[in-house]
């Protein structure tokens, strides 16, 4: 019998990895493991006309409640703020506390190199809490250490520089979800600076003729990272 995980998803902002691994998640979702949605900012500050960005703060965390419902996960957004992410003490430790309440086994983010500052960050944030959240040297609310196994990145088109893929993940069962799930954000369907649905489609359909399947996503090893190929994440079968 397989051994069910905690699949975790961390993002700079709301949207960005449903983009990046949501056919993933819910493959993982589908074969019964829990899969969360943990976005560090809504990425509130590229408000359409005419909407605040304290109101569209609460739409982009509608639409991510709403894209992981679809894909069979839940969704946590922080209280940081778009585009002022830090990798400080307070930010590190409140999620290096969310790693031991949630316990998660795997999680994926952001690729190391990236144009947009909050996304570069984000790894760096990811590493730092697993290593926190892992010693027992910490006190965080009194929670017990917990250690994540695997942290893997996904691909954005924000955070190509160096970005070659390790693992192709065959997604064609769930892309129509995983579509799905990406009509529910504004920015994926109506921004004028990106064809976000468009690119990410078509995306999938290249990794997919690489991985001589109809769909496929993508993810990459940290840098230095034992590195092994396969068709899923490895030491997590379905």
């Amino acid at each position: 019998m397989v051994n069910k995980i905690h699949l975790m998803l961390i993002g700079a902002h709301c949207g960005d990895v449903e983009l990046q691994a949501g056919a993933i998640a819910h493959k993982y979702a589908k074969a019964g493991h829990e899969v969360t949605f943990l976005h560090l900012t809504a990425g509130e500050k590229g408000t359409p006309a005419g909407l605040s960005v304290e109101d569209y703060r609460e739409q982009k965390i509608k639409e991510a409640e709403k894209a992981a419902a679809i894909l069979g996960a839940k969704s946590i957004t922080l209280d940081y703020k778009d585009a002022e992410l830090k990798d400080d003490d307070d930010t590190i430790s409140h999620v290096a506390t969310l790693f031991r309440e949630l316990k998660p086994n795997v999680v994926i983010t952001h690729w190391e190199n990236s144009m947009h500052p909050d996304h570069a960050l984000c790894p760096k944030i990811v590493q730092a809490a697993w290593l926190k959240a892992a010693l027992p040297g910490f006190d965080l609310d009194g929670l017990s250490p917990h250690s994540l196994t695997r942290m893997f990145h996904s691909e954005n088109w924000e955070d190509m520089e160096g970005y070659l893929p390790d693992i192709y993940v065959d997604v064609t069962d769930e892309f129509d979800k995983y579509l799905e799930a990406l009509s529910q954000y504004w920015f994926i369907m109506n921004s004028k600076d990106f064809r976000y649905y468009d690119y990410y489609k078509a995306l999938g359909t290249m990794r997919g003729c690489l991985n001589r399947t109809t769909y496929a996503q993508t993810l990459k090893f940290p840098t230095g990272a034992n590195v092994r190929k396969g068709s899923i994440i490895p030491g997590f079968e379905l």
